[in-house]
């Protein structure tokens, strides 16, 4: 593979690491998440240190996209997250107006 394809993919992975770190100050990212078949075709082994501290892992996502792994739980902050609004909505008694049906007629 081309030297500068990887440069390219590191200078993005480096990117999106530091930007996850900055959003999610409680979590530590440990790893970049690639499907197989692009591990493959960059040339990257499961398990190999791209950066300092950060490996690179297969799994199962989508081709042409990677993902940060980290040591903290999203989908458990999004459900609360989630679980708040919907708590806030129901709190709060909502009054639309009732509006008649026009009474135009199309003949």
């Amino acid at each position: 593979m081309a030297t500068d394809k990887i440069a390219k993919n590191l200078e993005r992975f480096a990117q999106a690491v530091a930007a996850h770190d900055r959003e999610n100050p409680t979590h530590t990212a440990w790893g970049i998440g690639l499907n197989a078949f692009d591990m493959e075709r960059l040339g990257l082994d499961d398990g190999e240190e791209i950066l300092p501290g950060i490996v690179i892992q297969a799994d199962g996502g989508v081709t042409s996209n990677f993902r940060v792994l980290c040591d903290g739980d999203h989908d458990a902050e999004r459900e609360a997250a989630e679980a708040e609004v919907v708590e806030a909505v129901a709190t709060q008694p909502v009054h639309e107006p009732v509006v008649a049906p026009s009474q135009t007629d199309d003949r």
